[in-house]
């Protein structure tokens, strides 16, 4: 059984010969604290004072929009002619190309797209059209996530970082922190018994994630920020000062994706083929969290959760194109296999009584919900030419007051986010019209020879 990282034998004690190497911060660690090798970008000094650290203020210039990419691959809007369904308010809007890279993360917030790439910019986009970007100093942005006026962003090298918008200029975002902070970093590596031994002959803080974030998640209250990781841990953050109240070694792989539901529960699923839940408590100023229970335990991986936004219904996808799902009323009962895609699940979104998968096999199931707990493909949104990457969805504000209609983007490999106009009602239109055999849940053939993709982390 796992449990928490901060516990346990991987800590070496203070009296212990390799322990008493890491009395004081070794160079190389504070070097490299930054992607760009420079600890005093984080400093309070540097934050009321930019001009100090010539770093900082290349992050924090105005945004140029003549340096974008975007410039050589303008934004094509368009109407899919060839319409998936015969309801017109189900359809392709239009498509944000960019040459800069393969899309990884998606956030949507009112009238706002935040894209992330393995470039080092996050593009934002208004009304479909760029409207600004900043840019940080690591490749591969893997996960973002919007927490009221801040936007936090989860990278390759293994670090958080949490940007704001400027009170002046709303095309210009601050890098306000990065995680852990500098402050903490330092404090926490005064004591060895914090350095964690990760593999043989490497020790790294607890407080720090030394593989690739996967995802990040927020409690429902914005009061605690969490980050899973290929390092095989999920980490908790408070979001007032951004301080790491806890590690926690979840799996015997990487951590693929982790959700917060209702009830302080929180959801893993991992390379290791898993999905297990979490009980979070509070004790003192910290929080501390129990195994409860493994909900799926299989020989592929885990690549995908989501919850709804009432957390009733928890959905896992994973390698070999499968969709399990379990439904919180019957105490998180397993409750079907959603069977749609060729290949990999890669992602899931939720909205209303709309679930949504995106695969490695370039397409877009949307699954459609019943009262009995059913569900049913009632279509399939294709247009990308590579594997489907990040879904995020949101209200569609210009739809009827009675109807509910959303606006789905889905980031893809092939370099670019499609915008999809999806409404419950034509959906629930859509089920009489007949659908391709692959759209069946439960006739649609497991392909054995496809349920592994190279990596199982994703």
């Amino acid at each position: 059984m796992t449990g928490s990282s901060r516990k346990g034998s991987v800590f070496l004690e203070e009296s212990s010969v390799h322990g008493r190497k890491f009395g004081k911060l070794k160079k190389d660690e504070f070097d490299g604290y930054n992607s760009d090798n420079h600890p005093r970008k984080n400093s309070p000094i540097t934050l009321d004072a930019p001009h100090l650290d010539p770093q900082m203020a290349a992050d924090n210039a105005p945004y140029d929009p003549s340096l974008s990419p975007l410039s050589k691959s303008p934004w094509s809007s368009h109407m899919n002619e060839d319409a998936f369904v015969s309801n017109e308010n189900e359809a392709l809007v239009g498509s944000l190309v960019r040459e800069e890279g393969h899309i990884y993360s998606l956030a949507a917030t009112k009238d706002l797209l935040y894209t992330g790439s393995d470039s080092k910019n996050i593009r934002v986009w208004k009304n479909q059209k760029e409207f600004t970007g900043f840019k940080s100093n690591s490749g591969l942005v893997k996960a973002i996530v919007i927490a009221d006026e801040k936007i936090l962003t989860g990278h390759q090298d293994g670090k958080i970082r949490v940007w704001k918008v400027s009170g002046k200029n709303e095309q210009q975002h601050k890098r306000v922190a990065t995680l852990p902070t500098l402050r903490n970093y330092i404090k926490c590596s005064m004591k060895p018994s914090n350095y964690v031994e990760v593999r043989r002959h490497r020790n790294v803080l607890w407080i720090k994630h030394y593989d690739a974030i996967s995802c990040l998640s927020l409690t429902e209250d914005r009061s605690l920020i969490y980050s899973a990781s290929w390092d095989k841990t999920f980490k908790v953050w408070r979001a007032s000062n951004f301080k790491c109240l806890e590690s926690v070694t979840a799996h015997d792989d990487a951590v693929n994706a982790l959700v917060v539901g209702l009830d302080g529960l929180v959801f893993t699923g991992s390379a290791d083929g898993t999905v297990k839940i979490w009980r979070r408590e509070v004790q003192g100023k910290g929080t501390k969290h129990f195994f409860s229970q493994t909900l799926l335990k299989q020989e592929c991986a885990v690549t995908a959760l989501a919850v709804d936004g009432e957390g009733n219904y928890l959905y896992a996808g994973s390698s070999e194109g499968l969709v399990n799902f379990w439904v919180r009323e019957t105490n998180l009962e397993h409750k079907g296999v959603l069977r749609g895609h060729k290949l990999a699940v890669l992602c899931l979104a939720t909205a209303g009584s709309l679930a949504f998968s995106g695969s490695a096999d370039m397409a877009i199931c949307v699954w459609k919900r019943t009262l009995s707990d059913e569900h049913t493909c009632v279509n399939v949104l294709s247009g990308h030419t590579g594997p489907v990457k990040c879904l995020a969805v949101e209200r569609d504000h210009d739809a009827m007051c009675n109807e509910r209609r959303w606006i789905l983007y889905s980031g893809s490999l092939d370099k670019s986010v499609k915008v999809w106009k999806v409404s419950e009602s034509a959906s629930s239109a859509a089920q009489s019209n007949a659908q391709p055999p692959r759209l069946s849940v439960d006739h649609f053939p497991r392909l054995s020879s496809l349920r592994k993709m190279g990596s199982r982390r994703y």
